[in-house]
């Protein structure tokens, strides 16, 4: 039997890098409760994202779905287009999962703006391209911290390295 210690002293440490923020210009249509909890469905009018490495705009024409639990857990997926300030489009899609206290998330829902810190917003953001300069990306894995105020949502995205 190996030794526990070991084990845990040999576990490396997940390491973060700051990619860009993620601004998203939404439109909301909201199917109500279904069988499975709230469906809601986004329409991305555009938007802009901006970081060390990328910066550029959102393409209109991209979307997101989401299902409020019955635990009142927020499940999302999304997909769009980002296109860069040299021409580059880089194709991102990801999945994520918002929740909080009920008095906090029902702020929210009423289209308050709300602290980040007061409930939890994340993602797994991948992205895809056919750009040689921007092929980096096809091979990270990213995180995300999402917040949100009336027709926006903004995602800091990190690579994880």
């Amino acid at each position: 039997m190996a030794d526990a210690s070991h084990q845990e002293a040999s576990m490396p440490e997940i390491n973060t890098r700051f990619l860009f923020t993620l601004a998203l210009e939404i439109q909301v249509s909201s199917l109500g409760d279904t069988p499975y909890g709230r469906r809601r469905m986004f329409h991305f009018d555009g938007g802009s994202f901006d970081g060390p490495k990328l910066k550029g705009k959102v393409l209109p024409g991209g979307g997101g779905w989401s299902l409020i639990r019955r635990d009142d857990v927020m499940e999302v997926d999304a997909r769009l287009i980002l296109e860069t300030n040299d021409n580059h489009q880089i194709y991102a899609a990801w999945k994520g999962l918002r929740h909080g206290p009920k008095e906090v998330m029902d702020r929210l829902y009423q289209g308050e703006i709300v602290d980040p810190g007061a409930y939890y917003f994340r993602t797994t953001p991948y992205f895809e391209t056919s750009s040689e300069k921007y092929s980096w990306m096809n091979r990270i894995c990213s995180i995300a911290s999402g917040s949100l105020s009336a027709n926006a949502r903004t995602l800091d995205v990190f690579q994880v390295l």
